[in-house]
């Protein structure tokens, strides 16, 4: 345990918890298309991959969005276990800041709004190659398809 500048306890962690491995398949730059969504979007893994970034730059409903988001498992103060669900934080050039949980295994990628098991989510499906993901966001009163494709992979390998 260290001290933080406030002088609270804060435990430290020296490798990435082994759950995280299941984001590796997103590291890289995607082209998003759909019918209502085009773009890009670039997933990098901040220094001491604890923690995975997300930047967006696509047109969605006519509208010109930009956005970031950090991935990975949330820690409470003094706490020394991550949270049970990976979860993230987003942030748009629209003032947006949502939570997510995610799931990600060989076969799909499931973003959660808020809780896992919400009404509002993105569930997609990998191609065998990995280098795909077609799905659909559903949430209360609307939903979109969209097509997530490589279109190069992470610069880390």
């Amino acid at each position: 345990m260290t001290a933080n500048s406030n002088g609270q306890s804060q435990a430290q962690t020296s490798h990435p918890y082994p759950g995280l491995q299941s984001l590796e398949r997103l590291v890289g730059t995607w082209d998003v298309s759909g019918p209502d969504i085009q773009g890009q979007v670039v997933f990098e893994w901040m220094e001491g991959s604890f923690f995975l970034m997300q930047q967006v730059d696509f047109i969605h409903g006519g509208h010109p969005i930009k956005g970031i988001e950090i991935i990975g498992y949330e820690r409470e103060f003094g706490a020394t276990e991550p949270s049970q669900h990976i979860k993230s934080r987003w942030f748009d050039n629209g003032g947006n800041s949502f939570t997510y949980t995610y799931e990600v295994d060989e076969e799909t990628l499931t973003i959660w709004g808020g809780k896992k098991g919400s009404p509002a989510y993105y569930r997609g499906r990998w191609r065998d190659d990995g280098n795909t993901n077609a799905g659909s966001w559903v949430y209360p009163g609307g939903g979109y398809a969209s097509t997530m494709t490589r279109a190069k992979p992470s610069s880390n390998g």
